[in-house]
């Protein structure tokens, strides 16, 4: 005799097993090639596409595939060279420590740091979020790309470099599944291996616009997925107003392209 059996709690659809929780993963590619996705073991039938369009909108996608001992899996941010602004006229700006925050003019806040302020890229935050986390840069410390407008623009090499420069590096993520069987990375907190602060997550997911468009095991413990139907809510855009520019934006019926590895 001889079955693979499962416990008839866990939930396995088409064969694949699906995960959900909190982790700590690596960066095992950015933005892969279909054979270098076949080195890692991930089988892709066709080229990846890291273009997509919405509502006249051309956007390019950086693609991370993360990595533990239960599988890989893919962090997409849609990002392209407009700057982010609001229907009210404010732009979203950025400074080389990785601050953020809206204003009309140049920022003069207080607690603003101007170092190399400028107007923010669409998708720019998200990916300085998480870079932040991932080489685990200190508070107050410079995080920053050379080649931002070209890396919106899908020329990613830099993003690259830092992911052969940081192989070692791991960074906590909250995984979800979708549609019972699509793997999901949460892309509003991106979390240190130390210290692990899982607290920061539930502060994230509780936000007017941080819910999470992914089912996930309630606890948020690492493990087989068990369907928690209950907790499924759609993606917000973090916001302060009605902005017109989402830093992640949705597909035709807010749905992205996905993959099931």
């Amino acid at each position: 005799m001889a079955i693979q059996s499962n416990a008839s709690t866990e939930e396995v659809v088409g064969g694949l097993k699906t995960f959900s929780g909190l982790t700590n993963v690596k960066v095992i590619a950015v933005n892969p090639t279909m054979a270098e996705l076949h080195t890692l073991d991930i089988n892709v039938k066709q080229e990846p596409n890291y273009e997509v369009s919405f509502s006249d909108q051309d956007y390019k996608k950086i693609v991370f595939w993360l990595g533990c001992e239960d599988g890989s899996f893919r962090l997409e941010i849609l990002a392209n060279d407009t700057h982010r602004a609001s229907q009210s006229g404010k732009f979203q700006w950025i400074n080389n420590i990785g601050q953020t925050t809206w204003s009309d003019e140049e920022p003069t806040y207080d607690w603003w740091k101007p170092e190399g302020q400028r107007k923010a890229y669409v998708g720019e935050e998200t990916l300085i979020n998480f870079t932040k986390a991932w080489a685990n840069v200190a508070a107050g410390d410079e995080v920053s790309y050379d080649t931002m407008p070209a890396i919106v623009t899908g020329v990613v090499a830099e993003v690259k470099t830092l992911a052969t420069a940081l192989a070692n590096n791991e960074v906590r993520v909250l995984v979800g599944v979708k549609d019972d069987k699509y793997q999901q990375v949460y892309t509003k907190y991106f979390g240190r291996v130390k210290p692990q602060r899982d607290d920061l997550f539930v502060k994230a997911l509780n936000d007017d616009y941080g819910q999470f468009n992914a089912d996930f095991n309630a606890d948020l413990k690492w493990g087989p997925h068990v369907s928690t139907a209950g907790l499924v809510t759609p993606d917000t855009i973090k916001e302060e107003e009605d902005w017109v520019m989402p830093d992640t934006p949705q597909g035709e019926n807010g749905v992205t392209e996905e993959t099931p590895f």
